[in-house]
Formats: structure tokens, sequence, C-alpha cells
């Protein structure tokens, strides 16, 4: 296993973590200022984290590639976030995962659009693989817990925030292989932290957002939420498309759905069915079978 394939298996295990903390957070911080302070926190860890390893001069990028940059933080961090946000608080974290499971397939095919990438035989069935553990690991049949509109309202959310990931991710990846890595993740959240404060200031109003922060929250959580979800996911999982292919990345990627099924189990008190126990052992073959490939 080389090191982009140890980061990208690494990234989706924070980030489950994250969205469990995340969807207990959203119980009482509503999801565009949950999305501001977890850009917040990331840019006050990535500062630190650039001096040390990026030092302080800038990447030397065109101006096409500023702009490629500062748009995928915009979409991804700014947008996305925002969308997938509202996703599981209106459809909880398991219904979360199944639409994330979308995550591979979109990058697949902008990565062959955009970026010429392609999967080889035993890689395709990897991902095969993977995609049916996370169905079975997540899918529910009785959905009587979620109203009608909030469902319909979820899964419009939640495949735009998908499809917004894979954009952003495909659309940095040159850029990521060509310049200093910390920079760029970086310049990714001050653009995120940028769309999100337009957006706070339009769907809410400073007055409001800066009420909601001085209300009581569960900040312990949400501290820890946005500094696994923010930083150290966003580094590892950038990281791991910037050593490895895009398509072979975002399907290592995919083992969040299982991650968050262990991590609700362990923290929420969610019951480990022997359907999920199946889902997470195909899971766990179709990450193999990548390796292998």
């Amino acid at each position: 296993m080389g090191w982009g394939e140890f980061y990208s298996l690494a990234s989706p295990m924070v980030w489950a973590l994250a969205v469990v903390l995340f969807r207990r957070s959203g119980e009482t911080l509503p999801p565009v200022e949950l999305n501001l302070c977890k850009n917040g926190i990331a840019i006050a860890l990535m500062l630190p984290t650039v001096l040390i390893w990026g030092g302080l001069q800038p990447p030397a990028m065109t101006g096409w590639e500023w702009l490629l940059v500062l748009g995928s933080g915009a979409l991804g961090m700014a947008l996305g976030d925002w969308f997938y946000f509202e996703a599981i608080n209106r459809l909880g974290a398991g219904r979360g995962g199944i639409i994330g499971s979308l995550l591979s397939p979109f990058v697949i095919v902008l990565s062959a659009v955009f970026l010429g990438e392609r999967l080889a035989g035993l890689q395709w069935l990897g991902f095969a693989l993977v995609m049916a553990g996370i169905v079975m690991v997540t899918w529910r049949r009785r959905r009587r817990e979620v109203t009608g509109d909030d469902l319909r309202a979820g899964v419009i959310f939640g495949v735009l925030a998908i499809f917004l990931f894979a954009l952003a991710i495909v659309m940095v990846k040159p850029v990521l292989e060509q310049h200093e890595f910390t920079w760029i993740v970086l310049l990714r959240l001050l653009a995120g932290l940028a769309g999100m404060l337009l957006i706070a200031g339009w769907r809410s109003g400073a007055r409001r957002t800066l009420a909601r922060f001085r209300g009581p929250q569960p900040w312990a959580t949400v501290i820890w939420a946005c500094v696994l979800g923010g930083w150290l996911s966003m580094v590892l999982w950038l990281a791991g498309y910037k050593l490895i292919p895009a398509s072979e990345a975002s399907i290592y990627n995919e083992a969040q759905g299982a991650f968050i099924v262990l991590f609700a189990w362990w923290i929420l008190k969610e019951p480990v069915t022997t359907r999920k126990l199946v889902g997470l052992g195909l899971t766990l073959a179709g990450v193999v079978t990548m390796l292998m490939a």
C-alpha cells in the first residue's frame, strides 16, 4: 500500500467520525452556521500547517490555476458542504451514506471526460464490491421516521452536494499535482469560508448568525467535528487525490459508509445487523481488490 492509498482510506474514516458528530451538532446549530464554523476552525489549524510544511511563499500559479483552486473551494466547501449538512439533517447519517456513494460514479465520469483517466478490469471489480457493500450497510427498507418532504429535499440536497464534491476535486487535481499541497488546501478553505460568509449573510443576516453562535451549543462536539471534518479529513482527502488517480481515490473514499455504521454503533448506539456485517465484508473485499489491482 502506497501513501496515496493510505491517505485515501484514512480520510473516509476520519470523515465518518466527523459526520456522526456533525449529525449531533446539527440538532441545534443550523447547516449554514455549522459549515461556517467548520471552515473557520479549519483555516485556523491550516495556517500553522502551511507555515511548517509549505513556507511563507504562495505557489507561483497562473491566473487560470488560481481560478480553479478558488472555484473548487467555493463549489466544494461552501455550496457542497452546506447542501450536505442540509441533507444529513433531513435524512440522517445512514441515508447520507447512501447518497455519498454517488461520489465514485461522479468522479469516475468527470475524470474520464476531463482528465482522461480509466479504470482497469480488477479495479472495476473492486468498485462494484465497494458499492454493493455500501448499499448493504446503509439501506433501510422502512423510512417512516422521515417525512416525504424531508426525503425529497434531502435527496436533492445530497445529490447536488456529492456532484459538487466530485466536480471540485476533479477541477483542482491538476493543480494539486503541480504545486505545494498545503497552500492549495488553505486557499480552498479561504474560498470556502468567503462563500459561506456570503451565504450566511443572504440566508440569515449577520445578527441572527451571531445570535446562533452565542446561544447554547454542544461546543465540544461541534469543535471536534470541525477539527476532524474540516481540517484533518480534508488534508488526508486531498493528499490522496494528489498522489493517485482521482477515480481510484474516490473508490477508496467510499469506505466512509462502512465507517459511518461503525461509529454510529459506537457513539449513537445504533444496532449492527447481519446485513450490515455482510456489507462491511463486501466493502473490505472491494478495498482489498483495489489494493491488489
